[in-house]
């Protein structure tokens, strides 16, 4: 494939009972990141295969009840993945998926998680969030502004569309 496509992919919002939002952190070159547990969409594989194996490899999540999709993302940046492919970012659809909370523990080894960028696991609070002053960032960087309005107002009926670039 050339650097001229996009890379599907899939991401879960995973949120507890108290509406508490699991988000791991992915360190590079240029700063961290706070995100959706999720990634890129396999050869074929449809969007709940992607996402169950996703959440199974990311946070140890079986079986997780997939709901309907809260956003749609378009992300451009430079991604070259494990297959040497380069990709000018990734289109993602983001599907809430409500679970009890859980201690995450990845099917992937560390040694896999750290080829993935991926440090750390945390659960956060829409309060944790707003009140948040450390250099990592969070992605999308107005995340507490759709968690909000989907922990006050619900799933919503037509996805939020989310434009960003780096």
């Amino acid at each position: 494939m050339s650097s001229l496509h996009l890379r599907p992919a899939v991401r879960g919002l995973v949120m507890d009972h108290e509406d508490h939002v699991l988000m791991v952190r992915l360190v590079f070159p240029r700063g961290a990141f706070w995100v959706l547990p999720g990634g890129g969409i396999d050869e074929g594989e449809d969007h709940m295969e992607a996402l169950h194996r996703e959440l199974l490899e990311e946070t140890g999540l079986v079986n997780a009840t997939i709901g309907a999709p809260v956003w749609n993302r378009t992300h451009h940046f430079q991604l070259t993945d494990g297959n040497g492919t380069e990709w000018r970012g990734q289109t993602e659809t983001v599907y809430m998926v409500r679970t009890e909370r859980f201690t995450p523990a990845p099917s992937f080894s560390e040694e896999e998680l750290r080829a993935e960028n991926l440090h750390e696991h945390r659960w956060w609070s829409l309060a944790d969030m707003l009140a948040y002053e450390g250099d990592d960032k969070f992605t999308p960087r107005d995340i507490a502004s759709y968690l909000h309005v989907i922990v006050n107002e619900g799933i919503p009926a037509v996805p939020f569309e989310i434009e960003h670039s780096s």
